[in-house]
C-alpha cells in the first residue's frame, strides 16, 4: 500500500516537470525561478494534503520538490518552495516542531551543492541529483529512529517500519533521478533550439557574407592585375613597396577565397584521381617547407585505389591538414602518412609527435576563424573539413597534450578496373 501511494506522488513531482516543459518556450517564464518555484511548491502541497499515514508516520515524497527546487531553480525557487513547505506543515498540524526540523534537515545538502550544481554537464548533474536525493531518506531514517526510541516500539513494528523506510529511499531517490533526467532534457532541447536559431542566423550571415567577398574579389583581381604590370615597368625604389602590396593583396585573395570555399566548395572538375598519386604529390610539395622546419615527413600509401573527387580541391585539403601537423610538430620531429584501404573505404591517418590539443580545442576545430596557431585564421582546416565532408567523406582529430595529434580522413573509393587492365596490356605489348 505504501508504494502504491509513494508511485501516486511521483506522479504529482513529474506533473511540474511536464508543464514547465511547455512553459519553457516562453523565453521569459522558461528561465523564471518564480515559475519553477511556484510550481515545485503545489507538488509540495499536494505531497503533504494526500500523505500516507502508517505506524504512526506521515509517508510522502515531500522531500523530493525541495531538492528540486533547489538544484534546478536555485535560491529563489528553494526558498519558495521550502516556505510552501513550512507553511503547508503549519496548517496540517501535528507535530509542528519536528515537521520544521526534518524540512530545515532535509534541505541542508542541497544548499551545499546549490552553488557548484551548475558548473558540471549534465551526466555529472543528474549523479548529484540522485546523491542530493539520498539525503532526505536518511533524514526520514533519523526521524524514524527518534520515533523508535521514543515511543518505544516493539521489534515487529520496528522492522516494518524499516522496510517502509527502505520502500521509502528506493522510490525516493528513484523519483529524483527520473526527475532529474526530464529536467536536462528539457535544458537540452532547449539549448537545441538556441541552438538552431543561431545557426539560421550564422547560415544567412554566411551567404550575404560569401555574396559581399564574391563582389569584392572581382575588383581585386583587376587591381591585382594592374599592379603586377607596374611591378614590371617599375625599377626604381617603389619597386620594393610594390612587392610588398602584392604580396598581402594575394594574401587577402586567398583568404577571400578560402572563405568562399568555406561557405560552399566548388568542385570545378571531378574525375577518378589515384589517392596515392595526389598524396604523393602533395608530400613532395610540402618536403621543402618541413625540411626548413626540420620535421620528417614519412609515407606510406597504397597504390591502384580511386576516389571520385577534384583533384585540386582535395590536394588543397591535404595541404591544409599536413602543413598544420608540420607546424605543430617541434624541431627533429616527424609526420607520418599512411593511406590504406578496407572495403570500400580509404583511410589517410596524417600523425604527428607535436604539442598536441586538449578535448576543447579539439571540440572547437573547423569553427570559423578558430586556431590553435599564433598567426592564422583557422581557415585552413575550417575549408580542409568541409571539403572532405562534401566528398561524401568523414575527417576525426585526436589528440593529446605533449604527445600529438592524429588526424583521420576517411573517403569513399574503388578499385579502377579499367586501368588495372590498361596497365595489363601495356605489361603485355
Amino acid at each position: 500500500m505504501l508504494a502504491e501511494k509513494l508511485l501516486l506522488d511521483l506522479l504529482i513531482i513529474l506533473m511540474p516537470i511536464f508543464i514547465n516543459s511547455i512553459l519553457s518556450e516562453n523565453k521569459k517564464l522558461g528561465q523564471s525561478p518564480y515559475l519553477c518555484g511556484i510550481l515545485q511548491s503545489v507538488s509540495v502541497f499536494l505531497c503533504l494534503v494526500f500523505s500516507y499515514e502508517e505506524g504512526g508516520l506521515y509517508w510522502d515524497l515531500r522531500y523530493v520538490p525541495l531538492v528540486l527546487g533547489f538544484l534546478y531553480g536555485g535560491p529563489v525557487a528553494g526558498g519558495v518552495v521550502l516556505a510552501t513547505y513550512l507553511i503547508t506543515r503549519t496548517f496540517l498540524g501535528g507535530e509542528i516542531l519536528l515537521g520544521y526540523a526534518s524540512g530545515f534537515f532535509a534541505v541542508i545538502v542541497p544548499v551545499i551543492f546549490m552553488k557548484k550544481f551548475w558548473k558540471h554537464e549534465a551526466k555529472t548533474r543528474i549523479r548529484t541529483a540522485v546523491f542530493v536525493g539520498f539525503w532526505p531518506a536518511f533524514a526520514m531514517l533519523t526521524i524514524l529512529v527518534i520515533h523508535v526510541f521514543t515511543n518505544g516500539a516493539s521489534p515487529e513494528n520496528t522492522n516494518k517500519l524499516m522496510m517502509n523506510v527502505a520502500i521509502f529511499g528506493v522510490i525516493q531517490v528513484f523519483a529524483v533521478w527520473i526527475s532529474a533526467i526530464l529536467n536536462e532534457s528539457i535544458i537540452e532541447k532547449n539549448l537545441m533550439r538556441k541552438e538552431i536559431l543561431r545557426a539560421e542566423k550564422l547560415n544567412t550571415l554566411g551567404e550575404l557574407a560569401a555574396s559581399i567577398a564574391h563582389e569584392i574579389r572581382n575588383p581585386l583581381t583587376v587591381v591585382k592585375g594592374f599592379l603586377q604590370m607596374m611591378h614590371k615597368q617599375e625599377k626604381g625604389d617603389n619597386y620594393y613597396y610594390l612587392s610588398l602590396v602584392l604580396t598581402e593583396l594575394g594574401r587577402a585573395e586567398a583568404i577571400i577565397n578560402d572563405y568562399l570555399n568555406f561557405a560552399k566548395p566548388q568542385f570545378e572538375k571531378l574525375e577518378d584521381a589515384e589517392l596515392a598519386k595526389i598524396i604523393t604529390e602533395v608530400s613532395i610539395l610540402l618536403e621543402a617547407f618541413a625540411a626548413k622546419e626540420n620535421v620528417q615527413i614519412n609515407v606510406k600509401l597504397e597504390w591502384e585505389v580511386f576516389v571520385k573527387a577534384d583533384r585540386n580541391q582535395l590536394k588543397q585539403a591535404l595541404v591544409n591538414i599536413i602543413k598544420n601537423a608540420v607546424e605543430a610538430t617541434d624541431e627533429g620531429g616527424e609526420v607520418s602518412i599512411v593511406q590504406r584501404t578496407i572495403g570500400d573505404e580509404s583511410y589517410i591517418t596524417i600523425t604527428d609527435n607535436g604539442k598536441g590539443m586538449d578535448s576543447e580545442q579539439i571540440a572547437r576545430l573547423g569553427t570559423l576563424f578558430y586556431t590553435t596557431k599564433d598567426k592564422g585564421t583557422g581557415l585552413g582546416t575550417s575549408v580542409s573539413i568541409k571539403i572532405i565532408e562534401a566528398m561524401g567523406g568523414i575527417i576525426s582529430y585526436k589528440s593529446e597534450l605533449g604527445v600529438g595529434t592524429e588526424v583521420t580522413i576517411v573517403l569513399p573509393s574503388f578499385k579502377n578496373t579499367l586501368f588495372n587492365n590498361e596497365n595489363d596490356i601495356n605489361s603485355a605489348i
